[in-house]
């Protein structure tokens, strides 16, 4: 057998569909699956480090009943890589592309690295469907819109996905691992894991039966009821997205395959991946996205940056607007939140209590367990008004109106909110097993009045951009 090949899995914790697998694999040499706890895994927030390790551990024991085995070593990537292609004569190390800027700047130093030490380095597609890169206006530069970036990729051929390698030949001897739980990779979560963990739809299998069942049963009605937080009526891929459980490119071949068989809803979910794409398309081209105002002139806006008792209201769920409060009980029960949600929650937090929206974007870095580097930097961004949106900021959500509109019946507020109701909803009442205990939460305490209504919201908000200096 020729040398063997290091696989370096990231956010792309699958069998099928993975390039620089299936090139690892094409060798005919020995293939080592590999997962790094450098700096990347450990500055995760808690929500999202804990369900990564979900991801690993269940990645893991696919491997093994392929007869492959994922070695987990912990420090700097590039150390611990050179360190196993010493201890295992591999001469080549395979990787799929992440696109923030961190990550593309450790990529490039390590795929240097190896290269002068007479290694074959490579790195693959996967994450995305159109590279970055790939996709330029007419007069050369990136998109800024997201109408017009769609209009330009919604008509490109889209790579069919790779099939899961038939064989993968294991080393004669493997290399030495860590343990898992030596990462207490849950150590954040506390008592918050056992109430998530229900919520978690875990690997490539569970994410594909997804992706099977929202085409055949629920894409039909996706235009209406994606807006309806009560309903079951999304696709809620994004969990398996974020950690590359599924593939972006099998998402969208077999909603094209739905789309060509006439069922309708299906391009407005293919859109929802072009949204996608368009956030890593900013976040390639214009990285302070991630951590500062996209649109110029917003510095000067005058944002609360503190942590004041209005902000904290909001993140446990007590502002007394029912909207706000059932969305941000939703993310702590289950460790998502619905798209309609997550958008009145920012609105409220941005505009109505005048909050800097990177406190919001940490708050979802801590809770989500679908978290995304650019989805979450753009959507936030777009809430606030910094971001890549057309309108303004006078753009105010009324989550009053929008409780009317979206929730009339008030399922998903009483499915959230226990304050009030001698028999709660299950969900409801886990909220208060999920928060911290030093939060001192009860469902026997009254239901807070609103601590900014939202004619007090909007008029501060709209009063502070029309005296804005830019």
């Amino acid at each position: 057998m020729s040398s063997p090949t290091l696989v370096w899995f990231r956010r792309d914790l699958r069998l099928s569909d993975h390039a620089a697998l299936s090139a690892a694999c094409a060798t005919g040499g020995p293939v080592i699956p590999v997962f790094i706890h450098d700096d990347s895994v450990a500055t995760l927030g808690a929500a999202p480090k804990w369900r990564m390790g979900l991801g690993i551990e269940h990645l893991a024991e696919t491997l093994r009943k392929r007869g492959s085995q994922l070695i987990l070593r912990s420090g700097p990537a590039e150390l611990v890589l050179r360190e196993l292609a010493d201890q295992t004569g591999a001469k080549s190390v395979f990787w799929s592309r992440l696109y923030d800027p961190q990550s593309i700047e450790r990529d490039s130093a390590i795929k240097a690295t190896l290269k002068s030490d007479g290694m074959d380095a490579r790195s693959f597609g996967g994450h995305l469907m159109f590279e970055p890169w790939s996709t330029e206006t007419k007069t050369g530069g990136f998109y800024k819109v997201f109408t017009p970036f769609w209009n330009n990729v919604k008509g490109r051929e889209v790579e069919v996905p790779l099939p899961e390698p038939k064989v993968i030949f294991a080393p004669d001897i493997w290399p030495e691992t860590d343990d898992l739980a030596d990462w207490n990779m849950d150590g954040a979560m506390q008592r918050g894991a056992n109430v998530v963990r229900p919520f978690v739809r875990l690997g490539a299998d569970a994410a594909q039966k997804r992706l099977a069942t929202f085409v055949e049963d629920k894409v039909v009605n996706y235009v209406t009821n994606r807006d309806l937080p009560w309903t079951d009526g999304t696709s809620s891929l994004s969990e398996n997205l974020a950690l590359g459980e599924i593939s972006p490119h099998q998402c969208w071949h077999v909603a094209q395959r739905a789309l060509f068989d006439g069922v309708s809803g299906t391009e407005v979910f293919m859109k929802q991946l072009g949204w996608r794409e368009f956030a890593y398309h900013l976040m390639h081209h214009t990285p302070r996205i991630l951590v500062s105002n996209w649109k110029e002139g917003w510095d000067a806006f005058p944002w609360n940056t503190d942590d004041t008792d209005e902000v904290m209201a909001w993140k446990q769920g007590r502002t007394g607007i029912p909207f706000v409060d059932a969305a941000m009980r939703e993310l702590y029960v289950t460790g998502r939140m619905h798209n309609r949600g997550r958008m009145i929650v920012a609105s409220y937090l941005t505009k109505h209590l005048m909050t800097d929206w990177r406190v919001g974007q940490k708050w979802f870095e801590h809770c989500l367990i679908d978290w995304d580097p650019a989805c979450n930097a753009m959507g936030w961004q777009w809430s606030a008004g910094s971001g890549p949106d057309a309108t303004p900021y006078f753009r105010v959500f009324n989550p009053v109106t929008q409780l009317d509109k979206f929730d009339k019946n008030r399922d998903y507020v009483n499915r959230w909110i226990a304050e009030g109701h001698s028999n709660p909803h299950e969900d409801a009442s886990s909220y208060f097993k999920a928060t911290p205990m030093s939060w001192n939460l009860s469902a026997d305490a009254p239901y807070p009045s609103p601590i900014v209504t939202p004619e007090q919201g909007r008029k501060r908000a709209l009063s502070a951009y029309e005296a804005r200096t830019f």
